[in-house]
């Protein structure tokens, strides 16, 4: 007899669950859009197809990237955070447009905190310290002693003025006090010409596009601003097994424009989820130099929030100016 209450609950609880569901409208019904804010090629673009891909084949409609490159990123994040709410406009995010451009100061069409509904981090791009090989530093130890001892000789190539590549300079020089030369340059290309003939001796960069250098003896690669040690690349220390607390990673992620509905962040948060578990996708994702993770909605706009006050720690104490 005590079984009957308990079926009545079970049955209500059914009732109410299904209700709920029937209540939420079917998504995807048509194509949607995915804004991508570089151009073709890189990272951004191959990490977009992955996603996206996966997406469609489990979600039963097309969803198609939308390259929209500019202004370092801010372009493609201000067509995202602008966009009608409905679930058929999402924008891959990354960091640099969220979190580094508005830490530096750049004036830009959208707040990254109050103007997006954040939907999920999906892939980590860690960074590695490549140096050429006439530097007799073979880790970021000696590599730090050696900019002490002969300050401001130690020339940091990046792609430009306040990108995390640059930043990531600024927080080793933060931690340590060695005194690095940051040389600027107008994009990745010019840069990773000069490290490789030897006018600059080091740089931040991007795991994947250097790994061709690093297995010709080019470059030698003598740490990695993640965390921990890449899978792919279990050789090279962390910086912070080092200098504790040092992370200079990158990420990329879904996001809506703010008002988003929840049925849709949740039905993509779970495909991103079922995503970064299968073996393929990961194998591909390592592949490229990422790092596949998965994070709630709630924890990825507490990521922005956090990074944003660390990076404006880091430009404020290195004094660096928009340009």
């Amino acid at each position: 007899m005590r079984s009957i209450p308990l079926i009545i609950a079970v049955m209500a609880l059914w009732a109410a669950t299904a209700a709920t569901q029937a209540a939420e409208p079917a998504y995807p019904t048509k194509p949607v859009r995915v804004i991508v804010p570089y151009p073709p090629g890189g990272t951004t673009d191959p990490t977009a197809r992955a996603f996206t891909g996966w997406f469609t084949e489990k979600m039963g409609a097309n969803f198609v990237i939308d390259n929209r490159p500019g202004a370092g990123s801010t372009l493609g994040h201000g067509l995202g955070a602008k966009a009608t709410p409905d679930g058929y406009t999402l924008l891959l995010g990354t960091s640099g447009g969220l979190v580094v451009s508005a830490a530096f100061g750049s004036k830009l069409a959208y707040d990254p905190v109050k103007d997006f509904t954040p939907i999920g981090v999906g892939v980590y791009v860690p960074f590695l310290i490549v140096v050429h090989p006439s530097v007799p530093a073979k880790n970021v130890r000696e590599l730090v002693e050696l900019a002490k001892t002969q300050p401001g000789k130690i020339n940091f190539a990046s792609p430009g003025t306040g990108t995390p590549n640059h930043l990531g300079v600024e927080l080793l020089t933060s931690l340590t006090g060695a005194k690095f030369t940051h040389v600027p340059y107008k994009g990745g290309g010019a840069a990773t010409v000069d490290l490789l003939a030897g006018r600059v001796q080091a740089i931040f960069g991007g795991a994947a596009p250097w790994q061709p250098h690093m297995s010709t003896g080019k470059v030698r690669a003598i740490a990695i601003g993640h965390p921990q040690r890449l899978p792919q690349l279990p050789d090279i220390p962390a910086i912070a097994e080092t200098y504790p607390g040092f992370n200079n990673t990158t990420w990329y992620g879904f996001l809506g424009p703010k008002g988003t509905p929840a049925y849709v962040v949740n039905k993509i948060n779970a495909e991103m989820k079922r995503a970064v578990a299968d073996p393929a996708l990961i194998k591909h994702l390592e592949g490229i130099g990422m790092v596949p993770t998965w994070t709630s909605p709630k924890e990825m706009g507490e990521m922005i929030r956090t990074e944003l006050a660390r990076w404006q720690k880091v430009v404020s104490e290195a004094g660096i100016k928009p340009e």
